[in-house]
């Protein structure tokens, strides 16, 4: 299951990663977040050691949902080598999130 990371250690899990990540920006109250973690933690264990997922909640960490435009949850973004590289809105199925990280990992 993707982590919880915070504003405080964004900047070393995610910006300082040696492997790319997918930053889940949710909120508690949405389902079709809820729907999604089974997804996410598939892909986590598909790609174990080649890429992180963790979870930013966007009714606490409000400055990251500033930084990065979150208009909707669920947004996934990917980061590669520091950078945003990628953003998937809305829900997703394992195939199609599957195809959007192949062009990165």
């Amino acid at each position: 299951m993707a982590t919880r990371i915070y504003t405080d250690d964004f900047e070393s899990r995610v910006l300082e990663s040696d492997v790319p990540v997918v930053v889940d920006f949710y909120s508690d109250s949405c389902i079709t977040c809820k729907k999604l973690a089974p997804t996410l933690c598939d892909i986590e264990e598909e790609y174990e050691g080649k890429l992180n997922v963790f979870k930013v909640n966007t009714n606490y960490d409000t400055k990251l949902v500033e930084e990065y435009e979150i208009k909707a949850n669920p947004t996934l973004i990917l980061f590669k080598e520091g950078k945003a590289v990628g953003k998937q809105v809305g829900p997703r199925e394992y195939d199609e999130l599957v195809e959007w990280l192949e062009d990165y990992i």
